[in-house]
């Protein structure tokens, strides 16, 4: 492959201060390199990570420190480890940074953080996909700054979250990492975590940069053929909003290749776009092994030194998560094929990222003696995003439970505390490989939860997640018989490549439940006992059998995996101590044979007479019941505005029920004509508003022009003039009221400084 030349005569970095200047000056070779690259001290043979038992780095611990460290990879998450006992080790090394290496500079300590700081004992909360359904970009930004602080406290400087991967295919078992099937939702919410995060002295990470989740049938490190246009309009908005408005401090790269360019091989993405036309100043790292990856995965490399400098070349500062290939960057530099300036470049970002992080002068005499990672402030965010996100999908008038008398719970999901976690949990990344090591928090499952809730619960499983074995269905449905109301608790189990039905690498072929679930649920059905289902999944299924079918369950709720106050916020939902309030922030399938779908599309992506198939979700994004009702009415937008200016919009919403409930207000947008073809509808602002019974607000958007942008047949994102329809409703598929918004002037090419950003103000009646 072709090697990029940078451009080395530029000088280090933008912003570089003379301190770090100065240390860059100072290095030898052998320290610059020590600086791009990590150590996995505790790495073993536990898969957690892509093919990480067969890529253990060899080099021991001390040799690889001789001339200092950039990163320390996942002390507190590889296994368990008591915190306060880590914290003494990792300040003690530190210190021995410090003192024993020539320019005694500390290690940067990176952690998992998507559910929660991925250590023992430390709280899990709900998955992004629950923060896309919670429509709430305020609680997850309190999220985040709660994850930050306990990141912090114990020494750790970086955290590998938030996803802004796009959800283009459920196939794909990433899909609970993910936020959104929608970039507006995916990028606000992102950038709120970025925001809270960083609140807290923690740095966020991007991933994974960029199109990662277009994979080829959802099929985890498949090729990307996105065409220029998705990657503009549908895969880059999330980021440029967290890089450009959150001001996030480092990305890390996609494994993915698009159209035939790996992106950790792509300088048009990582430094042209990324840097030059963006102006992230932060640190691009590498996805685990990726660089590794740039040989014996993709084929552009035919050595690990041509690897590490295509990497280094197209932007990426430092390999994570050990040194396969960094280090041979040096026979690089000595045969003259890479100027050491561009490694000075790197050296300069990272020195950079240290000294804002306190790094450079930190003493690391302080060692924390008593930490808390889930004390009453996480145990509350994470019941209230808990409570927020969980989706009613139908009811029939069964829920809220009334006086139930004695209530069956029956499923695999019912008793277990694991299916309420994600991949990234550390409970299902890491102590799966760890069987009898206690949880380290309290995480009370739906059973449990419910039997502190209602005197009378029994409980039968049923039958496993995965598998074939049906002896357990006749003895639910038998207990099932015994009930008044059975509440089925069915769904996922989170794990990785291979060991569970979603996570990393757990990419699935069917949209139906797996295992024998469907069958359970049907036969408990078929007792005429009222069944509530409760989905605790990381991805949508096709669930039309249970919500089209007049003979299906009375009631479906859907929880994505929502973390160590789900089984208690679960049963106050159920109980109608609370109203649901989550929408889908993804379709709900009708098929596997429909994906990949999105509600993004134009005419022709959804059903029409020229295809005897029908994409057609059950349930579509934004859509979500309540135990109360909403009336949106009186919108009203600027009947004109110039393609490169805001407009206002404002709709009333009432709370026309008898309980206390939240409405998610959206608003779309409909463009008939245009250059190019445009979506039958796309979000273009949203607001969460709580309100009283009886109670009405105002909202007000004052909405960019951007927000109607896309990329024209140039490839340059504008506004056209135009008619525009502005639609309200509970769903994208649904319209309250329609207004229409004339666009005018000459068409409107975005720029650097055009807001990306609705302003939301709700005002009380």
């Amino acid at each position: 492959m072709t090697i990029h030349k940078t451009d080395v005569a530029a000088p280090l970095a933008p912003g570089v201060s003379p301190r770090v200047q100065a240390l860059v000056s100072e290095m030898t070779l052998d320290e610059k390199l020590a600086q791009l690259v990590g150590y996995w001290v505790d790495q073993g043979d536990e898969v957690v990570a892509p093919l990480s038992g067969e890529k253990v780095t060899s080099t021991g611990y001390a040799d690889a420190t001789v001339h200092g460290l950039g990163h320390l990879t996942r002390v507190y998450g590889t296994r368990p480890v008591d915190p306060v006992e880590r914290a003494a080790w990792l300040w003690g090394e530190q210190r021995r940074l410090k003192t024993e290496t020539r320019l005694g500079i500390p290690a940067l300590v990176h952690e998992e953080c998507l559910t929660g700081f991925a250590a023992w004992k430390a709280a899990t909360f709900p998955t992004p996909l629950a923060w896309g359904a919670s429509f709430d970009p305020e609680t997850v930004e309190l999220v985040a700054s709660a994850i930050g602080r306990s990141m912090r406290e114990v020494g750790v400087h970086q955290g590998l979250a938030p996803v802004l991967d796009v959800i283009r295919d459920p196939r794909w078992g990433r899909v609970d990492e993910c936020i959104a099937e929608d970039p507006y939702v995916v990028g606000t919410i992102g950038t709120a975590y970025v925001r809270g995060l960083q609140s807290a002295g923690v740095h966020a990470t991007l991933k994974h940069f960029v199109g990662y989740s277009g994979s080829r049938a959802g099929r985890n490190h498949a090729p990307v053929h996105a065409g220029p246009r998705e990657l503009q309009d549908v895969f880059l908005p999330p980021f440029e909003m967290a890089v450009r408005d959150g001001g996030v401090r480092s990305v890390m790269n996609s494994y993915a290749e698009i159209d035939g360019i790996p992106v950790a091989a792509s300088p048009e993405l990582l430094t042209d776009l990324l840097r030059r036309r963006w102006g992230f100043d932060g640190t691009v790292v590498s996805d685990y092994y990726a660089v590794e990856f740039l040989r014996s995965m993709h084929g552009v490399a035919g050595s690990l030194g041509e690897a590490a400098q295509i990497a280094l070349e197209a932007g990426i500062d430092v390999e994570l998560p050990g040194a396969d290939a960094y280090p041979h960057l040096a026979g690089r530099v000595a045969s003259g094929d890479l100027p050491e300036a561009v490694v000075d470049r790197a050296v300069a970002r990272v020195l950079a990222e240290k000294e804002d992080l306190g790094l450079l002068d930190a003493s690391f005499d302080d060692a924390p003696t008593a930490v808390d990672l889930d004390d009453a402030e996480h145990r509350a965010l994470a019941y209230r995003l808990a409570l927020e996100s969980a989706v009613l999908l139908r009811n029939d008038g069964v829920l809220p439970l009334s006086a139930p008398g004695r209530i069956a719970v029956i499923g695999p999901n019912g008793d277990s505390a694991e299916a309420l976690m994600g991949c990234y949990s550390f409970a299902n990344h890491v102590l799966a490989h760890h069987p009898g090591t206690p949880m380290g928090f309290e995480i009370p499952t739906v059973r449990e939860a419910l039997s502190a809730r209602f005197p009378d619960v029994v409980a039968a499983g049923g039958c496993t997640v995965e598998g074939t074995e049906a002896a357990g269905i006749a003895a639910a449905v038998e207990l099932a018989r015994t009930a008044e109301v059975a509440v089925v608790v069915v769904g996922d189990r989170a794990g990785l490549f291979g060991r569970g039905t979603v996570g990393e690498g757990n990419d699935a072929d069917s949209l139906e439940l797996p295992g024998l679930q469907r069958r359970l649920v049907e036969e408990v059905v078929a007792t005429g006992t009222p069944v509530v289902m409760v989905l605790l999944t990381g991805r949508p299924y096709a669930l039309g059998w249970a919500l089209d079918d007049p003979s299906g369950p009375a009631a479906v709720v859907q929880a994505f995996f929502p973390g160590e106050e789900g089984g208690p916020a679960l049963a106050a939902l159920l109980a109608g101590d609370a109203t649901p309030s989550g929408r889908l922030p993804v379709s709900l399938p009708r098929s596997a044979g429909a994906q990949p779908y999105s509600y993004l599309h134009p005419i022709l992506g959804g059903r029409s007479d020229v295809t005897s198939t029908d994409p057609t979700p059950v349930r579509p994004f934004g859509f979500g019941l309540s135990y109360t009702t909403f009336r949106r009415e009186d919108l009203k937008a600027d009947a004109e505005v110039r393609a490169g200016d805001a407009f206002a919009a404002s709709v009333r919403v009432t709370n026309t029920g008898e309980r206390r409930g939240a409405d998610v207000v959206q608003l779309y947008a409909h463009r008939a004509v245009a250059s190019v073809t445009r979506p039958v509808a796309q979000l273009v602002a949203y607001a969460r508003v709580e309100l009283e019974p009886g109670e009405s607000a105002e909202v007000r958007f004052t909405i960019p022009a951007s927000r109607l942008a896309f990329s024209d047949r140039t490839l340059r994102r504008v506004v056209e003039p135009g008619e525009v329809e502005l639609r309200v409703g509970a769903s994208c598929a649904e319209v309250d009221e329609a207004v229409s918004l004339r666009l005018t002037g000459p068409t409107y090419e975005l720029g650097p400084d055009d807001a990306r950003v609705v302003a939301v103000e709700v005002r009380r009646a």
